[in-house]
């Protein structure tokens, strides 16, 4: 055994303990069970949990809520893994092991699991076997090298082209390796996947080209996850507990904390075949046979109590019943199932079909598995035989009626569970539909109350901004919502991010540990805004079906992210509505230079133009012309030329219109400064008389007082 080790650290008063766990994601078929195991080993040895969305490093692991934890469970992904160790907080990881990071961590028997799906493909005779995952995963690349080992175990030839990468474990990933799995058949038979997800996927790929499964090709999955099942055919595959992973890794962490002692290593989970169909086995005949050669009671040993320990174990495989439990513990009824059986046996009762049917509606909380509860019919059926008892015609016949009953129930039983799981799809439909019609749609006040939390089960919660995105030391709490009454901190508190959430405002149902406590980071594209805390019965039921609670987190950081993009618009939009009334003025500025007009002498304006001419400047020149002739009463309008570059017909055609304007007022209009170039432009145009000079000098002369004595001596 493994040497063991102690640590552990002082009780922090007045706060209960601890357990962090760290998560990139919450729910779902993996995520959602580990959660829930975590939080039942957890509130059995008087823990809380707390759980934070994210890898160490987005999350801030230890420094977020470290006043709050006292050892974490750091799951899959590792980013940041160090400062936990610099923090010198205990810690294990769960799911896969760090690479450059030694820590107790807690697996599946990831070894034990691939070489029993190996040597049953073997024993059906295959000997060409592929195997398909997602090598980038830990646990996957633990798996590949059990099969390698395996196969040499069976005196098979390695051979790494029948190894084929996925691109994740989902299904998607399957159907993506699919072409490189076919490109192999026919000398390849079979193949044992990563995961159940990928298996699932490959399936669907692999009868969409014709292959016919288990007849042209068999295949092993890993997990048991639900859908394998239901599958076409049924997914034969590795069963492992999730569950069962998070209540050991709570369990670890736990003894580490109170300086119990623990294997440095950490803890392998178990796991087991289960037969189905997509190997080629019968799929009922497979599950009706599991335990069928559990040993009679022992001397001394109830009968009943005997049939209830070993019904709940098939209900627990590959889980063992512990060893301080009692069946009832498990399954509450199963002991009133065993005596309605034995009352059927020796004819002194008959089963009430509805209170049957209440009972196995318990056993399918355990396990949905169809098989494993189909077998523990079986273990009925085959008691008489065990003990060396047989029935006679009567026996028989009552035995029979009892077990036909028995599966009815079953199969109302999984239909109940069935029918519950589409409404509570549906409910999650319409919550999710309340929570982004509130987030996206709905006011700022309203959002960031936390108000639309009323639609869902979360029974508290708080919305805390960073102060300083950059530092990331301090948050303000933006809103709150209470469902029980239990208080919040107010509006614009401020809390170190070593103590979020506010241990003296928690509801009571999160401080004694009834309730997890979820910290979901609100991100956007452009920002981290903040932490939302959320209080409710479980992570999976709080959020549902995989992704619903990054959704929310997503959703929540677009409305941050859409209000404060709306806020800069309205302050862009003041900049440019300021902008542009001081452009207006000085265009009326400019306006009133680009066409100035001058009293030069009595009875002569001056309008010196300068710059390009261009229609609308013109325009102006024609205007401004009328309306300064009109009010000084003008007799004579000298138009400067000598700062205009260029004239073209339109703009000669405006000083034509000009000159007869103002004729019409009684006024002459003389061009001054017009050099070669531009009487070119205007040898063609009607100018309406216009006269010029030369220069503003030689205007000056003929209309001034001298000019004015020269004429009349003239005449």
């Amino acid at each position: 055994m493994p040497a063991t080790r102690r640590t552990g650290a002082p009780p922090v008063p007045g706060r209960p303990r601890s357990v962090g766990v760290v998560a990139p994601i919450l729910s779902g078929s993996f995520w959602g069970p580990v959660l829930i195991g975590i939080h039942e080993a957890a509130q059995r040895r008087g823990f809380r949990t707390l759980v934070l969305r994210g890898t160490p490093s987005e999350v801030q692991a230890p420094s977020l809520a470290r006043e709050q934890v006292d050892g974490w469970i750091v799951a899959i992904e590792f980013d940041g893994l160090e400062e936990l160790v610099r923090a010198g907080v205990p810690f294990i990881s769960l799911g896969a092991r760090p690479s450059d990071i030694d820590c107790p961590s807690v697996l599946p028997d990831n070894h034990g699991g691939i070489r029993r799906a190996v040597r049953h493909l073997i024993e059906h005779g295959h000997r060409r076997i592929a195997f398909v995952g997602n090598l980038g995963a830990y646990d996957v690349r633990e798996r590949r090298d059990a099969y390698e080992d395996t196969l040499a175990e069976a005196g098979i030839p390695f051979d790494p082209e029948l190894v084929i990468p996925c691109d994740n474990n989902m299904y998607s990933g399957g159907r993506g390796a699919a072409p490189a799995l076919l490109a192999k058949l026919p000398a390849c038979t079979a193949a044992v996947f990563g995961t159940d997800k990928n298996a699932l996927g490959m399936m669907s790929a692999m009868k969409a080209a014709g292959v016919r499964i288990p007849e042209d090709f068999a295949i092993i999955g890993f997990d048991d996850v639900v859908e394998a099942q239901s599958a076409d055919p049924p997914l034969t595959t590795i069963r492992q507990r999730f569950e069962m992973m998070g209540r050991a890794a709570c369990n670890l962490i736990a003894a580490m904390i109170d300086g119990e002692p623990f294997s440095p290593a950490g803890v392998r989970t178990a796991n087991t075949l289960i037969q189905r169909g997509s190997c080629g086995c019968n799929v009922i005949q497979s599950f009706l046979d599991m335990d069928a050669a559990a040993p009679p009671a022992a001397p001394g040993e109830d009968e009943g109590d005997a049939l209830a320990h070993q019904m709940v174990e098939l209900l627990l495989v590959p889980q063992p019943l512990p060893q301080d439990a009692a069946p009832t513990d498990v399954w509450p009824a199963v002991t009133r199932v065993v005596d309605m059986y034995l009352a059927a046996l020796r004819g002194t009762g008959t089963a009430p079909a509805a209170e049957l049917e209440r009972a196995y509606r318990q056993a399918v909380d355990v396990t949905p598995d169809l098989g494993t509860l189909m077998a523990t019919v079986r273990l009925l059926a085959q008691h008489p035989e065990r003990r060396g008892a047989p029935l006679d015609a009567a026996a028989r016949r009552r035995v029979d009626d009892f077990l036909d009953l028995a599966r009815l129930a079953i199969a109302r039983a999984r239909l109940g569970a069935e029918t519950q799981h589409v409404h509570q799809l549906g409910v999650l439909a319409r919550t999710n539909h309340d929570v982004s019609f509130a987030l996206l749609g709905g006011t700022r006040q309203e959002y960031r109350s936390l108000a639309w939390l009323e639609t869902t089960t979360v029974v508290w919660g708080c919305l805390a901004l960073w102060e300083d995105p950059a530092a990331r030391d301090h948050l303000v709490v933006a809103g709150a919502y209470s469902r029980d009454g239990s208080p919040v901190p107010p509006d614009g508190s401020r809390c170190a991010r070593e103590a979020f959430p506010p241990v003296e405002m928690l509801p009571p149902s999160a401080a004694d540990g009834t309730f997890m406590v979820l910290l979901l980071p609100i991100r956007s594209a452009q920002r981290d805004w903040g932490i939302l805390a959320l209080v409710g019965p479980t992570v999976v039921a709080m959020t549902g079906d995989e992704g619903t609670v990054a959704i929310w987190g997503t959703l929540l950081g677009a409305a941050l992210e859409r209000d404060a993009l709306l806020e800069s618009l309205s302050a862009q939009h003041a900049d440019l509505q300021k902008a542009f009334a001081i452009e207006r003025a000085l265009s009326e500025t400019v306006r009133e230079l680009g066409c100035p007009i001058i009293p030069l002498l009595p009875g002569v304006l001056l309008v010196p133009l300068i710059g390009m001419i261009d229609g609308g400047r013109a325009q102006q020149v024609l205007e401004k012309v009328s309306e300064g002739v009109s009010r000084h009463g003008a007799r004579r309008v000298l138009l400067d030329l000598t700062g205009v570059a260029f004239v073209d017909a339109q703009v000669a055609h405006l000083l034509g219109m000009t000159s007869r304007a103002a004729a019409l007022l009684g006024a002459r209009v003389y061009l001054v400064g017009v050099r070669p170039e531009l009487a070119t432009r205007l040898v063609d145009v009607d100018l309406g008389g216009l006269a010029t000079y030369a220069s503003l000098s030689a205007a000056l002369r003929e209309l001034g007082p001298a000019g004015k004595r020269e004429r009349q001596a003239v005449r």
